[in-house]
């Protein structure tokens, strides 16, 4: 699988103020999020899940040719059945979840269970993360623009609230495209901003590549 830019916005966005020391990431695929995460701070413990096999592989692989392998481990598994057993909570959780929720289908089974919503319900997402996360611990998640008010209404449910909001466009004149959510437990007043990715192709924002660079061979 490619790595999109959702991942790489989604891991250079998300926070690490409060310094966690355990991170998860939940659907690792390839493992990006987690490698992104290691990169950028010291936590000691960077744990990561996936179901799909090949993804799984390909995970593990990449954490053990990483500098930070030490650090970093996959297990194959379900969200449920991952939460089930885990008894310990995460300073730091962090996930791109698949959303593509229209009724549509490739011929890969593969990549519709990375893509759809279907195999990560938001719901399911959320009780987990509300179960995984330390009392004053943070949740990181890029959703479509569209899902934003109901996954926030829905988090409530859980007791998980927004701290931060990023709407990411693509170009200046194009709509918002997707969402950058961070939540805790504790409510707050929301921080909200904007990011442009381009100005026109392959004419990045000086924003977007501040952002982004430090992941990038070509920034």
């Amino acid at each position: 699988m490619k790595i999109g830019t959702d991942a790489v916005l989604l891991g250079a966005w998300t926070s690490l103020q409060n310094k966690p020391s355990s991170i998860l990431d939940i659907g690792a695929g390839t493992g990006v999020l987690a490698l992104i995460l290691a990169q950028r701070s010291k936590a000691e413990l960077i744990d990561a899940i996936e179901i799909d096999d090949d993804a799984y592989e390909q995970c593990v692989e990449n954490f053990e040719n990483a500098p930070w392998s030490d650090r970093l481990f996959c297990y194959h598994a379900s969200l449920d059945e991952f939460s089930d057993e885990i008894e310990e909570t995460y300073d730091l959780i962090i996930s791109n979840p698949p959303f593509y929720s229209e009724n549509y289908k490739t011929s890969s089974n593969q990549r519709d269970t990375a893509r759809f919503s279907e195999a990560l319900p938001f719901d399911q997402l959320l009780k987990s993360v509300s179960k995984l996360l330390s009392e004053n611990g943070s949740f990181s998640v890029i959703i479509p623009f569209k899902e934003e008010q109901s996954f926030i209404v829905l988090a409530s449910n859980f007791n998980l609230f927004p701290s931060k909001i990023c709407h990411v466009k693509g170009h200046p004149n194009s709509e918002i495209k997707r969402s950058l959510l961070e939540f805790s437990f504790s409510e707050s007043n929301v921080q909200i901003e904007d990011l442009i990715i381009e100005t026109e192709r392959h004419q990045y924002t000086q924003k977007y590549m501040n952002l982004t660079k430090d992941f990038y061979l070509k920034m």
